[in-house]
């Protein structure tokens, strides 16, 4: 376990926040009946003998109100929860070189647990992996390979998860909306980098899920409002436009975009005996950008002959049953895929990973919505953010921890109304705009929920340089959405992403 040398309750700059004239409440209008920062900072040793304090707890944002054109001041609206880990040595150094990663998770609806004591953070949850769980009530061991030992790290959660929740007297629902999220997630970035003296060190965003497109937007938010330009952005299972994920009738791109997933899980669970997965991607790829999209397009005017044909290639490549492909006329979703891949084993298969299973609740069921994958893992996380934020960070609240929640629904993006949602024309302008932006994006060959081919399809249709696809770098792993479940998986993301925030830090 790391030191736990020392310890204060309040951190410095939280008891600056206290007060009525600190940076969230700049004209001194606060009272002292305002929410204040409960950060409590703890110092530690990582193995490799790197000093690192933590400071856990909520920070109160704050909103300028007026009335009739005159202010109001700063009320507080939120308290968001993060934990910050810095290296003890960046504390003389100005300015200070070293990087710092903002990370956050996606869903909406998902605390940053998955990153944080998944990948990034010092420690790493005990959980297994497909086929070798862990046993309740599970454990944390060290993460050697942290982010910590390259880059300083903060871990945002947003409203209501974690213990992110709105001031009492305001309503969650206004942050349940894409633009309000974007804004609140990269207000809280903006306090943190101006009240830690953080300006001039370089900075990433690492996003996973619907937390890639919160990522691309934050960053855009940063660079319009504050002028903030950060020097990269970590990808991982990434969704920037929606509508490739989207299943709707008459809406064929989706259908394509999924194939080379069905055809990796299929492989996983044995269906492609004595071929390579590389093989077998390799061929989904081909006929889902090809002949597949083709057939898709035709609709009834799709020759009987070019029909079986379709039939017969689509049951090759995913090893589903032919009358099942021509009951739903070559088209079918994730939840119908997962209820039919291993139905003569009455067994589903996972949406987040498609490794692992669980017994169908129901063998005849025609749709499966309840993820293996999900039900494995969730234990496991919960007991370990809930243990290291008490025993290990120091950090008491009674609020349940909200690992991965529905209380963010309906989520609004409004601002999309009639149009796809899709933020890769931030990107492009951003992309365009600082020339240093750099790119990693992490793909998971049994991700059922953010498929590698459609972001691949997404980087395909973005207008962009030459110069400005070099700063793109791109990882695939034979694991699913969070591949850091698997070790070696995991290994080898922690080597790319400190790869890719060591120029930086050089």
């Amino acid at each position: 376990m790391p030191s736990q040398s020392a310890e204060t309750s309040p951190a410095p700059d939280a008891a600056a926040a206290s007060s009525s004239n600190s940076a969230g409440s700049p004209s001194g209008t606060g009272s002292s009946a305002d929410v204040a920062d409960d950060l409590v900072q703890r110092s530690h040793r990582l193995p490799s003998g790197l000093e690192y304090t933590s400071t856990t707890g909520r920070v109160v944002f704050r909103r300028e109100e007026t009335s009739e054109g005159k202010s109001e001041g700063f009320k507080p609206k939120a308290e968001i929860f993060l934990t910050a880990y810095t290296a003890d040595e960046q504390a003389a150094a100005s300015p200070n070189p070293r990087p710092v990663v903002f990370a956050f998770n996606g869903g909406p609806g998902s605390s940053s647990v998955w990153l944080h004591l998944g990948l990034l953070g010092p420690r790493l949850v005990d959980s297994g992996d497909a086929g070798n769980l862990t046993p309740p009530p599970y454990g944390l061991v060290d993460n050697p390979q942290t982010l910590l030992e390259h880059a300083d790290l903060v871990m945002i959660d947003p409203v209501n998860t974690g213990f992110s929740r709105v001031v009492d007297g305001n309503t969650a629902d206004e942050f349940h909306a894409f633009e309000q999220d974007r804004d609140l997630v990269a207000e809280v970035i903006r306090l943190w980098t101006t009240r830690n003296n953080r300006w001039l060190s370089p900075k990433y965003l690492v996003g996973e899920s619907y937390g890639t497109l919160r990522a691309v937007a934050v960053a855009g938010r940063l660079f319009d409002a504050y002028g903030m330009s950060v020097n990269g952005l970590g990808l991982i299972s990434t969704v920037l436009n929606m509508s490739t994920l989207m299943f709707a009738p008459g809406v064929d791109t989706p259908y394509a975009l999924h194939l080379p997933t069905y055809a990796a899980i299929a492989h996983f669970h044995g269906r492609h005996p004595g071929r390579e997965l590389a093989e077998v991607v390799r061929d989904a790829e081909e006929y889902a950008a090809r002949d597949y999209g083709y057939a898709l397009s035709q609709g009834s005017r799709l020759s009987a002959e070019e029909y079986d044909a379709a039939v017969r290639r689509l049951a090759e490549l995913t090893t589903l049953d032919p009358g099942f492909i021509r009951r739903t006329n070559l088209r079918w979703d994730y939840s119908q895929f997962s209820a039919e891949l291993l139905r003569d084993q009455e067994l589903s298969v996972g949406r987040i990973d498609g490794r692992f299973t669980a017994p169908a609740e129901d063998p005849q069921a025609s749709v499966n919505w309840d993820d293996p994958s999900l039900a494995a893992i969730n234990g496991p996380y919960a007991a370990a953010i809930n243990h290291y934020i008490r025993a290990e960070l120091g950090y008491e609240n009674d609020l349940p921890y909200e690992v991965l929640t529905g209380r963010v629904q309906p989520w609004s993006y409004r601002e999309f109304e009639g149009v796809p949602i899709d933020v890769t024309k931030t990107l492009e302008r951003l992309m365009a705009h600082n020339p240093s932006l750099r790119v990693h994006v992490d793909y998971g060959y049994y991700d059922g929920a953010t498929p590698h081919f459609a972001a691949e399809y997404v980087w395909a249709h973005m207008r962009l340089t030459e110069e400005a696809r070099a700063r793109f770098t791109h990882h695939y792993y034979e694991a699913g959405h969070m591949m850091y479940l698997q070790p070696e998986a995991r290994l080898a993301e922690l080597a790319a992403l400190a790869e890719f925030v060591a120029p930086a830090a050089g």
